[in-house]
């Protein structure tokens, strides 16, 4: 294998966090608001001392009619607290944060163009008849579910599509490699963290190969990595290895409310055939070659027929934001042509979750598979940071009787989601659901199954973050024969588990509690 760093393919700058990631953060953004106010607050306590009891009074008028709008606008119920919570500690620059948020400033343009291109690729896939009508047969409530996801973007019920389930990112990065190896026409891939290390090295000189080889690579990763993993000019120096790299809403001397949406999809697609997607990023802890935080948890599906069109319009429309609109049939002609003799059963739906538009489409699968479900829904989060309605959803599903388990890490990769996590474990088990702890690490992986018929295997946490901010893609699975793979490694993961009792709730160190509770009302900003 090729040398990668003596070739010069990599030359990462360490140290990019910083003083950038510092400025451009919301915590950042947030610090430097209340640091200006206390310098124009001191500024008029010295100059203006006797208009102090106008200004005081003037500023309670404006905070209340600020907080009557707030409290009947549109804005999620969680978040209103937070914004109440903001806009009372900073009344004046609180409130216009607020404004400056809702202006839809710095995305506007994201958004039109995001919403045109779902509107103008909605018909590029089409649905079969036949397949809606068999699933519709089989399980209504399911086709009722395909029937709402379809509005939200092009996600087709598919079937004909073979799906293979990874346990751990140690499995899928061996079978990637060979795929990789495979491809003969075109390579996508989008993925939220790409950094140096030994996976990231191994695809690299793979891809390298293959582009001298004539085959057509893209690459497409958030900006986020410019804030620690990679320099500036990343996407220069893969185009000089015959690499197209793009990075989605990369770090600009301007303060936007664009970073707000980060691109958490992790996508691959080969030859339009086959396809990769999960919880795994393309870094060394997700292979455990890295330990940082115990045995990392990760899992991920492949998926080769029918459904993989999904991906690869979903890959092509994230990467045609910034573009004039290209041709897209040539990449989805392939996807029946590595299917086995038998055709695999049941049905798969791939999804993308656009958080410019008003469908919670992660949310909403989570909670319409709870509500249908009629014996067990098993759940395997990093993070769990609920909004009332997904809380209530899980509470239901268990008082009804259903067997609602979450599965949770052991060890925190920070320390405030984890805080924040726990101010669930209380109502979630006086309710009756049951929460075990991974004792061996952290538990990345983002699944769902239910009743041994359904599963969902993404990037979609149990956070605000994924739910409501990023933009996310999964894989909804109903009757595929890997279903029963998923649960039985949810059945051997829970074996090196924990369990939380109210007892063990109690017990829990004051300053975890203390954390939860006083963060509680930023919860909507993790």
């Amino acid at each position: 294998m090729t040398d990668y760093k003596n070739k010069g393919l990599i030359l990462l700058k360490k140290g990019q966090k910083g003083i950038i990631h510092a400025i451009f953060s919301r915590f950042g953004l947030i610090l430097a608001m209340l640091a200006v106010q206390v310098l124009i607050l001191l500024g008029i306590f010295q100059w203006f001392e006797e208009f102090l009891p106008h200004i005081f009074g003037g500023t309670v008028f404006f905070t209340f009619v600020m907080v009557i709008c707030l409290l009947n606008s549109r804005v999620n119920p969680a978040a209103k607290i937070t914004w109440l919570v903001v806009i009372m500690l900073l009344p004046v620059f609180g409130v216009l944060l607020f404004l400056y948020t809702q202006s839809d400033i710095g995305h506007r343009a994201l958004k039109k163009r995001m919403n045109q291109i779902i509107t103008d690729r909605k018909e590029d896939i089409v649905q079969q008849p036949d397949v809606m009508e068999r699933l519709t047969e089989e399980n209504k409530g399911v086709a009722s579910l395909a029937h709402y996801m379809a509005r939200s973007g092009c996600h087709p019920v598919h079937d004909k599509t073979a799906v293979t389930y990874f346990p751990l990112g140690e499995d899928k990065f061996a079978e990637m490699l060979k795929q990789l190896e495979a491809a003969e026409h075109f390579i996508f891939m989008e993925y939220f963290i790409v950094d140096e290390g030994l996976m990231w090295g191994r695809i690299l000189e793979i891809l390298a190969r293959k582009a001298a080889e004539g085959v057509e690579v893209r690459v497409m990763y958030d900006g986020a990595c410019e804030f620690a993993l990679l320099p500036h000019d990343y996407p220069k120096r893969l185009k000089a290895l015959g690499i197209r790299c793009k990075v989605f809403a990369p770090v600009t001397p301007f303060i936007s409310t664009h970073y707000n949406y980060r691109d958490h999809r992790k996508i691959l697609v080969i030859d339009g055939h086959t396809a990769f997607n999960g919880g795994v990023n393309l870094a060394d802890e997700y292979i455990n070659q890295k330990v940082k935080f115990g045995h990392w948890k990760d899992t991920a599906v492949m998926l080769k027929g029918e459904a993989v069109k999904s991906f690869t319009l979903m890959f092509l429309q994230m990467w045609g934001i910034d573009e004039k609109e290209e041709d897209v049939s040539r990449y989805l002609s392939a996807a029946s042509s590595v299917l086995p003799a038998q055709t695999p059963d049941g049905y798969v739906i791939p999804y993308g979750d656009c958080p410019l538009d008003d469908d919670r489409l992660g949310e909403r699968v989570y909670m319409d598979m709870l509500n249908r479900s009629r014996e067990y829904v098993h759940i395997m989060t990093p993070y769990l940071i609920l909004d009332g309605e997904m809380e209530t959803a899980l509470k239901f599903a268990a008082e009804r009787g259903v067997e609602v388990i979450l599965l949770l890490p052991g060890i925190p990769d920070k320390a405030v989601p984890y805080a924040l996590a726990k101010t669930h474990y209380a109502p979630l088990l006086r309710s009756g659901v049951k929460i075990y702890e991974y004792t061996p690490g952290f538990v990345h992986a983002k699944v769902f199954v239910s009743d041994a018929r359904e599963a969902v295997v993404g990037t979609i946490n149990l956070d605000y973050r994924s739910l409501y901010h990023h933009f996310e893609c999964a894989t909804y699975l109903y009757g595929t024969d890997c279903i029963t793979d998923i649960e039985a490694d949810f059945q051997a993961t829970l074996k090196k588990c924990r369990q939380v009792s109210m007892e063990t709730v109690r017990k829990e160190k004051p300053v975890v509690k203390l954390t939860g509770c006083l963060m509680k009302a930023f919860a909507p900003l993790m």
